[in-house]
């Protein structure tokens, strides 16, 4: 199906605007939810079961109206009634709410440097399935090509009604630049994706809505929907990959900032001052040791703790990692910080009790600081933010 009968229009494409809020599709497919609407489809997300009285008080509005509302949504296809639930008052028996999984899917997309992830998900947040795959060329036409096989395969297997398929959201290494929204500048090799507008271009190419998050921010909404966010609402997540970034996510939302670009935790450092902790440096350490790994992919594959080389890597990033936690953690005060993106998750363990967060003590006491913690998303939370991504702003709340 083409992407102009799949989305009505493009709007507010303007430097603040929210990548999701701004795209218009098929009403007879998926109508517009309005916020009050949102409220309760995000409420039955994150909280399910529950009863209609019990999301009336939640969202301060009258039974009459939520009933109203509630009936729509089943009539739409987007919830249904679940099991017969107990008040806790003898002889009063309600319905729970439940999300409909199957009334919408999202693919998520993560472009890395040298390989490309997939992940399949359904309405009710839960992830179907997972692709990755090594890549020799991270062209446009060697990424596209391998993204529809991709895209086709997991639709094949999981999707019976294709018109389901509501959107593609792809996390990209960058910055967004100045007053161009949808424009990132990547990384020098991918310097083919600099240049374009990637969503209006792989709309084209794909046939669905696409929207477009810098793989920080991506990764962080990943955590924030399937990993420590199911039980801390703040914390700023470091993205290690074979670059660093990062994300901030906020009372459970994701902070963009004036240009999109809040989280860039690397511009911490003062250039040629401090050693980046990233994978492609921890890469380079291991085969002066001895290893014959040629790729970040490759390390992450075959990558063992106790390979020569990781101490001496932990020992040149701990200064740069602390100064990083130590900022975050001045600037935010936030619940955690959370350490993710594509290092194994032993390196991250190890690594952690080599951070200081750097205190001035007053009276022998701390102020409290934010525990760091290892990311519980896994390495897929790029993709999995981006898959996110398509639904959050346009049906949840």
């Amino acid at each position: 199906m083409a992407t102009t009968d799949k989305k009505m229009a493009l709007q507010n494409t303007d430097i603040g605007a929210d990548p999701v809020s701004s795209k218009y599709f098929r009403r007879d497919t998926f109508p517009p939810t309005t916020d009050v609407e949102r409220a309760i489809l995000g409420l039955v997300l994150r909280r399910s079961p529950l009863t209609q009285t019990e999301i009336a008080l939640e969202i301060g509005r009258s039974q009459q109206t939520v009933s109203r509302l509630i009936s729509r949504l089943i009539e739409r296809g987007a919830l249904r009634q679940g099991d017969r639930v107990s008040s806790g008052k003898r002889g009063q028996v309600s319905t729970a709410i439940e999300i409909v999984p199957e009334f919408a899917y999202s693919f998520g997309v993560a472009i890395f440097l040298d390989a490309l992830a997939v992940t399949v998900m359904d309405f009710s947040g839960a992830v179907i399935d997972h692709r990755l795959t090594t890549m020799t060329l991270m062209t446009h036409d060697d990424v596209v090509d391998e993204l529809r096989a991709m895209i086709d395969e997991l639709t094949q297997q999981w999707i019976e009604d294709e018109s389901r398929v509501f959107g593609v959201g792809v996390g990209i290494p960058g910055t967004f630049m100045r007053g161009i929204r949808r424009q990132v500048n990547t990384p020098l090799i991918l310097s083919e994706w600099a240049n374009m507008d990637i969503e209006a271009v792989l709309e084209d190419d794909l046939g669905l809505p696409v929207w477009i998050e810098n793989d920080g921010n991506a990764a962080a909404i990943g955590e924030s929907l399937v990993g420590v966010g199911r039980w801390a609402k703040d914390f700023v997540y470091l993205y290690v990959a074979a670059g660093l970034g990062g994300g901030v996510i906020l009372n459970g939302e994701v902070v963009r900032g004036q240009y999109g670009n809040a989280g860039e935790v690397a511009e911490l450092l003062p250039p040629s001052a401090y050693p980046h902790p990233n994978l492609e440096l921890l890469r380079k350490l291991v085969c002066k040791h001895g290893q014959d790994i040629s790729t970040v992919s490759e390390l992450i594959e075959k990558f063992d703790v106790n390979w020569a080389g990781v101490d001496e890597w932990i020992v040149r990033t701990r200064d740069s990692l602390s100064l990083i936690v130590s900022a975050s953690a001045a600037l935010l005060d936030p619940q955690l910080i959370v350490i993710g993106g594509r290092i194994p998750k032993s390196l991250a363990e190890k690594v952690i009790p080599h951070i200081e967060i750097y205190d001035q003590r007053r009276r022998s006491d701390s102020r409290p600081l934010p525990r760091t913690v290892v990311a519980e998303a896994g390495g897929d939370s790029a993709a999995i933010g981006a898959a996110a991504l398509t639904f959050n702003s346009y049906f949840f709340a």
